[in-house]
């Protein structure tokens, strides 16, 4: 029988991951962030009262198995002067859908077996949820996107009113053999799942451990100047009495080059890993880093293999 791996996360991060998993002999259930609220997913979520759905469709199409051209689809992006400006296909597709059937978890469903998914895709709440965020200098914040072009860093993040959890995410939860926090925004993609005590006690009593992929390279606002062992602190200060036991660092080489584009670019600096600090984690070493046209990947593959390898 295979084991079953909850994976917790959002936006890039969370659909890059999947894309190696889903290649591994295990059951995959993606626990998706809903709070996203720029862009396309911000103007749907106004209009029609809904959850974020871009997080959503990343996850979808990472996890399907048809013609890459679905995915170009679903991630299509209109440039227009109507209406239409700034939506993706794929976004436009789920809220259709939730009208149809009146919810995400049914319209996801749909589009799974459309996409012959290799997992099960659950929305952390079918709420219309509001991040917020009190910040280092004292103010306090109101949605993702505000939060993340805030120019003062997060000191921590709440809900604006507490979320409903669906029943099948807490039974996912409490069955699965291993709960993954997926690398990509520390606050804003993956402990925005861990801040509602629903989901907390159903972590508290599933057997499974919890793994924790830490990201390659620091983000401004977020992480700067965090080590792992400031990733890790930051997670545990969120869960409750069960904490990450494992973590998956990089330890491949970053030429300097990239290091001084990503740092003047994009302000962001490679995560160091700090040995003395994590003595009490099974750390789990891998040269992950691929350099494609001076940007930095994961090697998904790998990543997926080191997951996998990990169940017991």
């Amino acid at each position: 029988m295979k084991k079953k791996v909850v994976v917790f996360g959002g936006g890039n991060g969370l659909s890059t991951l999947l894309s190696g998993l889903k290649e591994f002999p295990v059951e995959i259930t993606a626990i998706v962030s809903v709070i996203d609220d720029g862009k396309s997913t911000g103007k749907l979520r106004e209009e029609f009262n809904i959850p974020a759905m871009g997080d959503v469709r990343r996850v979808l199409t990472s996890l399907s198995e048809v013609e890459p051209i679905v995915e170009k689809l679903m991630n299509y992006r209109f440039q227009t002067t109507s209406d239409l400006d700034g939506h993706t296909t794929g976004n436009l597709i789920l809220t259709a859908l939730m009208n149809i059937t009146g919810n995400m978890s049914d319209s996801i469903e749909v589009l799974g077996k459309i996409f012959n998914l290799k997992g099960t895709v659950l929305p952390l709440t079918e709420d219309n949820i509001v991040l917020m965020g009190h910040m280092e200098d004292g103010e306090t914040i109101e949605g993702e996107h505000n939060i993340t072009l805030y120019p003062s860093k997060i000191k921590d993040i709440f809900y604006k009113e507490e979320p409903v959890i669906p029943t099948r995410v807490i039974e996912a939860i409490k069955e699965a053999d291993m709960i993954v926090l997926s690398m990509g925004s520390l606050f804003t993609s993956i402990i925005c799942n861990l801040i509602s005590k629903d989901v907390i006690q159903a972590i508290d009593e599933s057997p499974a451990e919890i793994l924790y992929v830490c990201n390659i390279m620091t983000q401004p606002g977020e992480t700067d100047d965090y080590r792992v062992s400031d990733h890790i602190r930051e997670l545990n200060n969120y869960l409750g009495k069960k904490k990450v036991s494992s973590v998956i660092v990089n330890t491949g080489e970053i030429t300097p080059e990239v290091i001084e584009k990503y740092a003047v670019e994009e302000q962001k600096d490679p995560v160091i890993i700090d040995y003395e600090n994590l003595q009490d984690i099974h750390l789990i070493e891998d040269e992950l880093v691929k350099i494609i046209d001076n940007q930095i990947h994961h090697d998904v593959m790998k990543l997926g293999l080191d997951i996998y390898s990990s169940l017991k």
